[in-house]
């Protein structure tokens, strides 16, 4: 430290601390391996609300309708659980990473209606109801978390 009048100058020589951030700088620089972790924990949370039928995301799913139900039972897809008749909406949800984004969704043309409600069938007369399987729980948050500190930190 030095003083030239009324000025006050500080230095701090510390090549610990800029290697650290040079380690993080290069680490920020391709987040492929974070994208694709977090990508894998959003999966996880998606398999988990089909298997509590919403409970995982604590947003309990609205329960089939009497005529569900029995189209269901006429079926012999009853008893069951919502949103998996044959399976073929959860068969369906896949992941997707790269550098900026972790993604996980469905392919199927009937997947939004069924994640987010509102009107379908002939004429629009059935409301269905939104049973929300791709928001992860607080858990599924708290995994992503401790997946972006473990990356910066380098673990």
């Amino acid at each position: 430290m030095s003083t030239g009048g009324d000025h006050i100058k500080i230095s701090i020589h510390d090549q610990q601390l800029r290697a650290l951030l040079d380690q993080l700088e290069a680490r920020l620089k391709n987040p492929h391996l974070l994208m694709r972790k977090i990508a894998g924990i959003l999966m996880d949370e998606v398999e988990e609300n089909f298997a509590t039928e919403g409970k995982n995301n604590g947003a309990k799913w609205e329960s089939l309708s009497k005529k569900t139900i029995k189209q269901r039972e006429a079926k012999g897809y009853w008893p069951g659980k919502i949103l998996q008749q044959r399976g073929e909406l959860a068969a369906t949800v896949t992941s997707k990473s790269d550098a900026s984004r972790a993604i996980v969704g469905s392919n199927k043309r009937y997947a939004a209606i069924h994640q987010l409600g509102g009107k379908a069938g002939r004429g629009r007369k059935v409301e269905i109801p939104a049973r929300d399987y791709l928001s992860p729980s607080t858990g599924g948050i708290n995994q992503v978390k401790r997946a972006v500190v473990n990356f910066i930190e380098g673990r």
